[in-house]
């Protein structure tokens, strides 16, 4: 069957088969052989568990099945737009609507206690009008502040070295939706504050 490599990074590689992406966890060559399968499957069947809940709740690939003891996640592709490369190619007014939707998506994530771990619009898919996400191999679940805030403070600054034309104007716009669809957004949004702060002093 026909297969191309379609993503890789230091953690998988991503495969194309037809309609369908299976994405491969990659061996790290300086773990024991024994304990790298196990590291891999658990994070395998977390990711995968992961994004089945988050595929109730906003647009992201369902797994299409239970990956069991193997290292391999079997997805539908979505065939789209890649938003870290396109954004900045829309009319201001398409990209406050897409940051309107991203705010939506992400405030209904943190409201069920999902943080995706990399908000970048690299992991984001612009398909029909509407906002896909993708890659939750970083995701977990938490009812922390601290990791909601982290979550969102990664992708203020995507937008920021991304698409910073217009970065403050889109993260308001992501600011405002989210703030719309989450009752715990005040306390969030303050602890992102002390996030970002400490970012700053850190060195």
């Amino acid at each position: 069957m026909r297969q191309k490599i379609i993503a890789q990074g230091a953690e998988a590689k991503i495969y194309l088969i037809k309609d369908k992406v299976v994405k491969d966890r990659i061996s790290k060559k300086y773990r024991l052989r024994e304990l790298d399968n196990k590291i891999r499957r658990r994070r395998t069947k977390a990711e995968a568990k992961l994004l089945t809940k988050a595929s109730k709740i906003i647009l992201c690939p369902k797994p299409l099945a239970d990956p069991g003891s193997g290292r391999m996640i079997h997805m539908p592709y979505v065939d789209g737009l890649k938003l870290s490369n396109e954004l900045n190619n829309f009319e201001l007014k398409k990209q406050k609507e897409i940051c309107k939707q991203i705010g939506e998506s992400v405030s209904k994530l943190h409201n069920n206690n999902i943080i995706h771990g990399d908000l970048t619009t690299s992991n984001m898919i612009y398909k029909n009008g509407e906002v896909y996400f993708i890659d939750f191999g970083l995701g977990f679940i938490s009812r922390k502040f601290e990791d909601k805030a982290v979550d969102i403070h990664v992708l203020k600054q995507a937008l920021e070295a991304k698409h910073f034309e217009n970065w403050e104007v889109l993260f308001k716009e992501f600011e405002k939706a989210y703030k719309t669809k989450n009752k715990e957004a005040e306390t969030v949004f303050e602890r992102l504050k002390k996030v970002e702060k400490r970012g700053r002093y850190k060195h």
